[in-house]
């Protein structure tokens, strides 16, 4: 079993979140929509204890999860990230078995397994109808609990009831007759292992072999912490990874304690096996940071009482100070302001913008009826917000009902003949900045969680506002990588080791130039930008590439092309470079769903690393916070016995804003990746600088 190493950066952990309701109630039952009480079972989900129910979290919310119940104990992360959709992502730790049968490998480690769960709700509860959902458990990878399932759920009063049927893991011990195979013999038996080197869904094993039903009650205690659950299972636990495992009861029972965004479960399973579980939830719609910063500035209602007019020197102080705001130019045209900057504080455009306009509007002379503000980002003008200045008072002072700030501007493209006639000064000189990088590596044969942490020292000149050169060092101040037992591994592949030495390039050195290139970029036309650069582009590899990117101001819909001509750098100094080399590059296609909300779907097609052809489809799903879960898979012409283990490349991550951690007002993100196999299919090139990530302001997706 192998694993990458992903990599965050983040400067500060502090999180504040609402904790999840429970309530009971005393009167007569009467249905309703009752307040969610759900707790998460053993392998993570929503659930009792080893089965589980219909419900789901409130939309949003993320339990991290640890359960340990005899010969097995579990690490799982669960997420609401629809209503509708519930997801799971899990490391099983099987105490009867070794990683491996080499001491020399894997020492006295024990077997370690990934897993992914889903579960889907098909309609939710009313007052006569119950709560149906279906999932699937354990459904890539080894396999080693994979179940489907259908439940269904019907509240009365404190009392949450539930009913469902189980395959595979769920249903060994078969106590009723599957269905489907009524329907269609190859539904009588389950085909056994995996196919391929895993990581695949197993799609020909759904709802095949031995069924069986399961139930269980939950019951909300008059105190209003405690949840008491009793449940029964279609698990016999005969032939189980774990060995044959004693059941003296198919009936288990817990509690679980609710205390803040913690609950703390124990549970009682197969008549003769003590489990405890310990998790904790966070709400990724409402978690928030409590925030320290001035107070709006007041816009007078009568802009007659400006009649000295515009004073810059106090202009640019609110500007800077109040609105997070700093200013490249300032003109005034007729009856017109024009602001050209930089926001640097505010990340929802909608305060931002409210902001700027008090500072300019308190000070506005009465002739000015609109107010421009150019946005820049990268040392590129990115938007122009046109601001209504009568409808914006009206709207910021309330002298007229139902006004809202949003409604009094208009984001669009800046006027190009517009931003010839404003001379602003260029960004030019010297650079410099600090930041922190975090790699991580889980499931390792030497040791389950292997680290590596230090700094990113980046420096840099920038000629003017389209070029400049840019470099980052690379300083590793704490690790446990020299707990490695192999550098490179022996799996034998057709491909070229596009990304297999990473423990090579991880360990070689403390200090390092992490990349070293020259870059031009510009607006070349409307919507439509463009960039170049070439150096020592990432960690592995160098060479030249460019791209273009056609993206209007607030469309659903980007587009563009990428190509890059690049060479494997040497793991065995700095600037140096071995003989592998190829082209890559790709179609990018950038889509935000109207049936979706708040999701982006990329699709990156094209030429990868190992000069495999295929596609990298990236999911994205922004909550109400800003933070940002992403899963994505890259399919190309290898087959999964090239590829090896894990069949494909995929992932996951979660981007979160600084500004969660921060009690000041701050823009910029941290990414926290999870790749549980990578190999060298499917493997792009990390280009150092995207344009789709520099003109995010045109059409924001993050915030």
């Amino acid at each position: 079993m192998h694993s990458s190493f992903p990599m965050f950066k983040l400067s500060a952990l502090a999180l504040l979140c609402l904790p999840l309701a429970v309530k009971a109630s005393n009167q007569p039952y009467v249905w309703q929509q009752a307040p969610n009480a759900t707790s998460q079972m053993v392998h993570g989900g929503v659930g009792l204890i080893q089965t589980p129910t219909a419900r789901m979290a409130d939309s949003g919310n993320l339990s991290l999860n640890y359960t340990d119940n005899g010969e097995y104990r579990f690490w799982s992360v669960s997420l609401q990230l629809f209503p509708w959709m519930e997801a799971t992502a899990r490391y099983s730790d099987v105490r009867t078995r070794l990683y491996s049968d080499d001491p020399g490998f894997s020492g006295d480690q024990t077997y370690k397994d990934k897993g992914l769960d889903v579960k889907f709700r098909l309609w939710q509860e009313s007052q006569y109808l119950p709560e149906v959902a279906f999932g699937f458990r354990d459904f890539g990878g080894t396999g080693l609990f994979e179940s489907e399932y259908v439940v269904l759920n019907k509240r009365y009063g404190a009392f949450d009831f539930n009913l469902g049927m189980g395959w595979g893991y769920l249903g060994k011990a078969g106590n009723t007759k599957n269905p489907f195979c009524e329907v269609r013999d190859s539904f009588c038996t389950r085909p056994g292992g995996i196919s391929g080197q895993g990581g695949k869904i197993e799609y020909s094993k759904f709802f095949k072999g031995p069924a069986s039903l399961f139930a269980g009650i939950q019951y909300q205690t008059p105190w209003q912490p405690l949840v008491l659950k009793l449940e029964y299972e279609g698990n016999d636990y005969i032939n189980d990874f774990a060995g044959t495992l004693v059941q003296d009861s198919r009936l288990n029972f817990g509690a679980a304690y609710h205390w803040n965004n913690f609950v703390f479960d124990l549970n009682y399973q197969r008549g003769n096996t003590l489990g405890f579980g310990v998790h904790y939830a966070l709400n990724m719609n409402t978690v928030s940071q409590i925030k320290v910063k001035p107070a709006m500035l007041p816009v007078p209602e009568d802009r007659s009482a400006n009649p000295d007019g515009i004073n810059f020197n106090l202009l640019t102080h609110n500007l800077y100070y109040n609105a997070g705001f700093l200013p490249r130019a300032i003109t005034v045209d007729k009856d017109e302001f024009i602001l050209h900057g930089q926001q640097i504080a505010y990340r929802h455009d909608e305060e931002a913008t409210e902001r700027v306009g008090r500072a300019i509007a308190a000070q506005l002379p009465a002739n000015i009826n609109t107010i421009r503000v150019v946005e820049y980002h990268s040392n590129m003008p990115q938007v122009e917000k046109v601001i209504n200045v009568a409808d914006f008072a009206d709207a910021v002072t309330h002298a007229k009902l139902n006004t809202d700030v949003r409604s009094t501007y208009v984001r669009q493209q800046p006027d190009k003949a517009k931003l010839a006639k404003v001379t602003t000064n260029d960004m030019t000189g010297f650079y410099t900045g600090v930041e922190t990088f975090w790699v991580q590596s889980f499931g390792n044969p030497e040791e389950f969680f292997m680290y590596q942490g230090g700094v990113y020292i980046g420096a840099g000149y920038r000629f003017n506002n389209q070029f400049g050169i840019n470099s980052t060092a690379k300083i590793t101040l704490l690790e446990n990588f020299d707990k490695f037992n192999f550098t490179v591994d022996a799996f034998e592949t057709p491909l070229p080791r596009v990304r297999t030495f990473v423990r090579e390039y991880v360990t070689r050195s403390n200090l390092g130039v992490e990349n070293l290139y020259g870059h031009w970029q510009k607006e070349i036309a409307p919507s439509l930008f463009a960039q170049a650069y070439g150096g020592y582009l990432e960690t592995m590899y160098g060479g030249a590439g460019a791209e273009l990117l056609y993206r209007p101001v607030d469309s659903t819909l980007s587009f563009g092309v990428d190509l890059n001509y690049v060479r494997q750098r040497s793991y065995e100094n700095d600037f140096g470079f071995f003989d592998y080399k190829t082209f890559t590059g790709h179609l990018n296609v950038y889509w935000q769903p109207s049936f979706l909300p708040d999701t982006r779907l990329t699709f990156n097609i094209g030429q990868f690393l190992a000069k495999d052809k295929g596609v990298n489809v990236d999911f994205a799903k922004r909550f109400d916070s800003g933070m940002v879960v992403g899963a994505y898979a890259a399919i190309t012409d290898v087959s999964a016995e090239e590829y090896g283990e894990g069949s494909f490349t995929k992932g996951f991550y979660i981007s979160i804003p600084f500004d969660l951690f921060t009690i000041k007002p701050s823009k910029g993100r941290g990414q926290i990746p999870w790749v549980p196999i990578g190999r060298d299919g499917g493997q792009p090139l990390n280009r150092p600088i995207k344009l789709i990530d520099q003109t995010e302001m045109r059409s924001p997706f993050v915030n």
